[in-house]
């Protein structure tokens, strides 16, 4: 058991590592003004996402084993508020300090720790259900901030993953390195 609860742990460290690699790879083609562009009235700018992103991971990764996921000083509705003094830099330090509260908690746990009662919302959830549940949600976020900054680039977008039309290219690249067998990727 222990071994499969290492794996899920590296796992899960991976596809958070993953979310903000991508995150990042979007914001940093944005120009300033970007970062406060809504589509309507009801939509969410990249900046009200990150500062929601950010109170939830302060709220569920602070003191994860020991205290409940939604913190008693966690006013949620007011991560969709920003004043117009709020900046780039405001919006890039709430991200940076999200992900070193989710990093700094995930890091510490061990394989004995998977299978632990943690609470969000006064509901009991097991470590990897707890995560699973903020992969998830992280991952909802991020890809609503790809949306934004993509349909913002336009024609200047870089993408993030393998180019339009390129999938060909790839695979036969992966296929000449000995990275691809059997139609899928090596199992490391």
């Amino acid at each position: 058991m222990n071994d499969v609860a290492a794996h899920y742990l590296e796992e899960a460290r991976r596809q958070l590592r993953g979310h903000k690699r991508m995150g990042e790879g979007a914001m940093n083609q944005l120009r300033d003004e970007d970062f406060f562009f809504t589509l309507d009235a009801e939509s969410n700018s990249i900046a009200i996402l990150v500062k929601h992103l950010a109170g939830n991971m302060r709220s569920r990764f602070t003191d994860f084993l020991t205290s409940d996921g939604e913190k008693p000083d966690r006013f949620r509705d007011t991560e969709f508020e920003l004043t117009s003094s709020t900046t780039r830099a405001d919006v890039m330090e709430w991200w940076e300090q999200g992900w070193a509260i989710v990093f700094a908690a995930v890091d510490s746990l061990t394989p004995e720790d998977v299978m632990r009662t943690v609470s969000i919302r006064g509901e009991p959830h097991t470590v990897l259900q707890a995560i699973n549940r903020q992969i998830a949600h992280y991952a909802q976020h991020v890809g609503q901030i790809v949306l934004l900054a993509k349909h913002l680039r336009s024609s200047d977008w870089k993408t993030l993953s393998i180019p339009r039309g390129k999938s060909e290219d790839f695979k036969h690249h992966k296929v000449l390195a000995g990275q691809y067998e059997r139609g899928g990727p090596k199992e490391k």
